[in-house]
């Protein structure tokens, strides 16, 4: 193993840190972008939609007064966090994909970006 280090060129490092910063800028990027997109779920037929942008934050909830049961308020609380969840879910799998798309254009071999 010492021995390849020593035999290292070091244009060889340079171009590497030069590729890792690249790397670092165009994945800031993506998750910028990626933050400012927003994805919607809903639960319960429909009764309740939720939107979540790409940071995870709650955006948008939405609830369909013909589809709600005014003296099941408990129904509606299952049915709000199942939305939300489920809008969560979609909003990480995005981004995961996102990353996933970056590492691939970079010609990274998959698993070399933690989650993915």
């Amino acid at each position: 193993m010492f021995d390849d280090l020593k035999n290292m060129n070091l244009g060889n490092l340079g171009d590497l840190m030069s590729k890792a910063q690249e790397m670092r800028s165009r994945m800031e990027r993506m998750q910028e972008e990626a933050q400012r997109k927003t994805v919607t779920a809903d639960a319960g037929g429909g009764m309740v939609q939720a939107t979540v942008n790409g940071k995870m934050e709650l955006t948008k909830l939405k609830i369909d007064k013909t589809k709600l049961d005014v003296n099941d308020t408990e129904l509606l609380e299952d049915v709000i966090i199942a939305a939300v969840n489920a809008a969560q879910q979609r909003a990480a799998n995005m981004l995961q994909e996102e990353m996933r798309k970056q590492a691939q254009q970079m010609g990274l071999p998959p698993g070399m970006i933690p989650g993915m």
